[in-house]
């Protein structure tokens, strides 16, 4: 089934050998952002290059770290189970804090029913996503280039967004090279809050 999904790397250019590194380990089409232009610009163009395939596709930040068995569970496991879902394979801390309590919560809650997954209402970190490919086209036609890239996929998705509770990519964490809109500096830990592979999942 592995020859049904792609994935392509974004990546800034300051960080090019870790872009590199992924997009070899993943065996991923590359997209480097050399003008500074922005997420929001390559993530588009991630999408874009998406909707011209023929299978599914996962965007992955050059900051991703998959786990030992990332390849294995998104392909076996969690697209096979949620086909027409937005999913992220990556749940983490300290950004955006506004959703951190809910996060919270809902993990608990999933622990008491021994759910696997929770949901939330948008796509809140753009470090490893898919988009069903049949949707793609309305993202697209949705996007506002002005918004920070996860939350202009999130808001052209426009619905629920599938979370394992245990990520299947931990971030790397490094300084921001984005321009936020807010020019608040990203002081908090952004990792995940639970990796697969600490677990054996």
């Amino acid at each position: 089934m592995a020859e049904e999904i792609k994935f392509v790397v974004v990546g800034h250019h300051s960080r090019l050998r870790h872009a590199q590194r992924l997009a070899a380990l993943l065996d991923a089409y590359l997209l480097i952002d050399d003008g500074n232009h922005g997420a929001n610009w390559n993530h588009r163009r991630a999408l874009e290059w998406a909707a011209e395939q023929t299978c599914r596709v996962i965007v992955v930040e050059d900051d991703a770290q998959p786990s030992n068995s990332f390849t294995e569970l998104v392909i076996g496991h969690w697209l096979n189970r949620f086909p027409d879902s937005l999913v992220s394979f990556y749940l983490g801390t300290g950004r955006p804090p506004q959703y951190q309590m809910r996060i919270a919560e809902r993990l608990i809650v999933a622990d008491k029913t021994q759910a696997d997954h929770i949901t939330l209402p948008q796509l809140i970190h753009g470090v490893c996503y898919s988009v069903p490919p049949q949707h793609i086209s309305r993202v697209l036609s949705r996007w506002d280039s002005s918004k920070p890239a996860d939350y202009a996929v999130g808001d052209a998705w426009g619905g629920a967004v599938v979370y394992p509770c245990y990520s299947l990519v931990d971030h790397a964490d490094f300084e921001s090279v984005e321009c936020h809109p807010d020019s608040a500096p990203r002081t908090e830990r952004r990792r995940a809050w639970r990796i697969a592979w600490k677990t054996g999942q």
